[in-house]
């Protein structure tokens, strides 16, 4: 199944297939938890640091996954303050959930929300955060006047996406492979995916007509490393969403063939059998 919104699919079947992705993707982000919140440090902290959350304030977390960056800002805001943690995957939330108690964060509420249409009051919170969300999101403009909307006058956002293909071999590599097999067609314009927003003009026009005039834009690298190719492979098909449902529609033999075909083209990033992929997400912030 491939998850992306192309001539012929409507937003609602493309929600519906993105859904099911990340219902899928629960199980292996739950393992990977301790993982992305290592690997991806540089862009929590950068996130947290643009938001500046204060003491007593309400946080929102959109596409939250297993609630890594939520949970970082619930000690920024204290005990008088909230942090809601929402995805729009159940299976997501119920281990955010189960994290959030297992850290006895009380000041933490995890729930299911769609970041396109916000079960909450206008002006109800003070900051909004999203780490590799909106890019992914059908609409991502209807997201951004979903946060602008319930932003408190002042309130401020900190999101992350990834940067262009050059940026994020770790994700352009196996695509270009699936690509070249003929199992996916290259990315359209406009259309979400993995890094649907690396364009920073296309990401500032996005924000400015959500309400956001004042948008800064801060390219932050952090690398994606492996203990080798299955280690890698194990994460592309238990956690990298679009393109670990399509590896799961392919029978073994051709499976092998792109496992082969990847492992082949890693011979850059690879030293004495571990894997170094660069990522850089784009961390925007706004308000």
């Amino acid at each position: 199944m491939l998850v992306r919104l192309r001539a012929g699919m409507n937003r609602v079947d493309y929600r519906r297939a993105s859904h099911a992705v990340w219902e899928a993707m629960a199980p292996g982000w739950d393992e990977r938890h301790a993982y992305f919140e290592e690997t991806a440090r540089p862009v929590t902290d950068k996130m947290l640091e643009l938001l500046d959350p204060s003491p007593g304030d309400t946080i929102l977390e959109l596409a939250a996954g297993t609630g890594v960056v939520g949970f970082s800002a619930a000690g920024l805001v204290g005990p008088t303050g909230r942090v809601i943690a929402s995805d729009f995957a159940e299976a997501m939330v119920e281990v955010a959930s189960r994290r959030a108690r297992e850290l006895s964060l009380e000041n933490v509420e995890c729930r299911v929300l769609d970041a396109e249409r916000l079960d909450l009051p206008d002006g109800s919170v003070d900051g909004v955060l999203c780490r590799w969300g909106y890019m992914l999101m059908a609409d991502p403009a209807a997201a951004l006047r979903e946060t602008r909307r319930v932003l408190r006058p002042g309130g401020r956002v900190a999101c992350a996406v990834f940067a262009g293909p050059e940026q994020n071999p770790w994700a352009a590599l196996p695509s270009r492979v699936l690509q070249q097999r003929g199992h996916i067609p290259p990315p359209e314009a406009g259309a979400p995916g993995i890094l649907a927003l690396a364009d920073q003009e296309r990401l500032r026009r996005l924000f400015a007509e959500a309400g956001f005039p004042n948008t800064a834009i801060e390219e932050v690298p952090f690398v994606y490393r492996f203990a080798g190719i299955d280690d890698y492979w194990e994460f592309l098909n238990g956690a990298a969403g679009a393109i670990a449902m399509v590896l799961g529609g392919l029978d073994e033999d051709e499976r092998e063939r792109i496992r082969g075909e990847t492992g082949e083209q890693l011979g850059a990033f690879g030293s004495s059998g571990k894997i170094e992929l660069p990522a850089t997400s784009l961390v925007v912030s706004a308000s």
